[in-house]
């Protein structure tokens, strides 16, 4: 009588179709516990909407609902209060609430479950924390772009080298610079919301692939549940897995652009930059070289990345081969969204927290702008708009008045106006104007250039958006 008991707890979930209950090893790869318990409110939920709609469409009675109801909001309590007692045997969160809620109100627990299969029943619960979970997003990500239209409003006119190929290259404006990452996070930013939008369907009622028998309104517990609508195929519905692929997508293509702002801000931060200080509450300091203060913040930010790419890789390469419909390689897609999302949660809010904190060391941008001969290019433009010289031909005198100020050790605006003009004699008085880096940046006024009037008309179309 013993065994049979066992047996039977043991293999309740599968009721009569296997003899024995599961191995050691089974029992191991099969479970999924120690990670779908964080859907234990999207479950609930997801139950009460469920017996909800069973109950209006009179497939269970309104006590068994009630019943069902009450029990579900204790187990939440239960939950929430940390006084649940998680089981392995009983596989997934799914089944764990499902049994206890059987101990709590007996066999009206067993009614949950009719019209839907634990397929659409997880598909449920992981779109629905997925959807939580790019609504946080949007708001971190909105107070990202605004922790940098601020710093670009301060900063509208404060001068710096912009690069490539990390050489300096024309002078820009830190505020500028700012503004190129308030484009990127918002574009991250749209990404979020077109993602909330595709996945705003509710999978449940397609049961374990065909859909069901029992007169369900579907559109009752999506209304429910706050989507737009139910899913329109009851195959794909259990099948597929997309909207947490396009949630790792987005988060790899934020978190690339966290990174890239994570390294400009570990090389400013160097004292052969010297561009920005970061506060105390981002650094750390050496166990050995009192005179260290690393960028520890920003460089886990960019460490980061690494592991969200991991994690979308990852699902890419299980979902690639599964045949329609439902395959329990698809149990092992939570970890890695669990996984990223702490990740990127985390990664935005340091990175924010960096951008509100750091000091802006104006004077060392300043004097870093005009290096390099960055202002070559207005020499040339000059060349072109007042001398009427061919761009071409603008350039190669350019190259030139470069070669000897380097020859000499001096900037452009250092030469002689004799020395200029020995190069091209068009050359006159005039083209001291536009050798300064101020003036170069303020002659950059085309649409979305680096100039402080153009930059603030950025800033305040940005501020009305955002």
């Amino acid at each position: 009588m013993a065994d049979g008991i066992e047996q039977k707890s043991s293999n309740q979930m599968w009721g009569g179709r296997f003899a024995s209950g599961p191995s050691a090893i089974m029992e191991e790869i099969n479970a999924s516990i120690g990670f779908d318990k964080k859907l234990y409110a999207q479950d609930i939920r997801g139950s009460i909407a469920h017996a909800t709609m069973l109950a209006a469409k009179a497939i269970i009675s309104d006590e068994d609902k009630d019943k069902i109801i009450h029990g579900l909001n204790t187990i939440l309590s239960e939950i929430e209060a940390g006084t649940f007692e998680f089981s392995r045997k009983l596989e997934d969160i799914h089944m764990n609430i499902e049994a206890r809620l059987a101990d709590l109100i007996g066999p009206a627990a067993g009614r949950l479950h009719t019209a839907r299969s634990r397929n659409d029943q997880v598909a449920l619960d992981f779109r629905l924390w997925v959807k939580e979970e790019l609504q946080k997003t949007e708001g971190m990500l909105t107070a990202l772009i605004t922790a940098f239209l601020d710093r670009a409003q301060e900063h509208a006119d404060t001068v710096m080298p912009g690069f490539t190929h990390l050489q300096t290259a024309q002078p820009v404006t830190f505020g500028h610079h700012c503004m190129a990452y308030v484009e990127m996070f918002g574009r991250d930013r749209a990404r979020v919301r077109h993602a909330i939008e595709h996945m705003d369907e509710s999978p449940i009622g397609a049961a374990a692939l065909a859909g069901t028998g029992y007169p369900i309104d579907r559109h009752m517990t999506a209304n429910a549940l706050g989507f737009r609508e139910p899913t329109r195929n009851s195959i794909d519905t259990v099948s597929d897995r997309d909207f947490a692929l396009e949630f790792l997508s987005i988060a790899s293509i934020c978190a690339t652009h966290l990174s890239r702002l994570a390294e400009e801000i570990v090389i400013w931060s160097t004292p052969q930059f010297g561009f920005i200080r970061l506060s105390d509450a981002f650094s750390t300091g050496s166990s050995i070289m009192p005179q260290k203060k690393n960028p520890d913040a920003a460089e886990l930010v960019r460490a980061k990345t690494g592991r969200i790419n991991g994690s979308l890789i990852a699902l890419l390469t299980i979902m690639k081969g599964l045949p329609l419909a439902y395959s329990k390689d698809m149990q092992e897609d939570k970890e890695q969204v669990f996984d990223s999302a702490e990740s990127l949660e985390l990664a935005i809010a340091a990175m924010t927290g960096m951008i509100r904190d750091l000091e802006v060391r104006v004077d060392k941008m300043r004097d870093a702008a005009g290096s390099g001969y960055s202002t070559a290019t207005d020499l040339a433009d000059w060349l072109v708009r007042e001398a009427g010289l061919p761009f071409r031909d603008a350039h190669h005198a350019t190259g030139h008045a470069v070669a000897l100020a380097e020859k000499k050790g001096c900037d452009l605006a250092d030469l002689s106006l004799e020395e200029l003009q020995a190069i091209n004699p068009a050359i006159t008085a005039g083209i001291f104007d536009v050798l300064s880096v101020e003036a170069s940046v303020a002659s950059r006024t085309s649409f979305g250039g680096t100039a402080p009037s153009e930059v603030r008309k950025q800033i305040a179309w940005w501020r009305t958006k955002n």
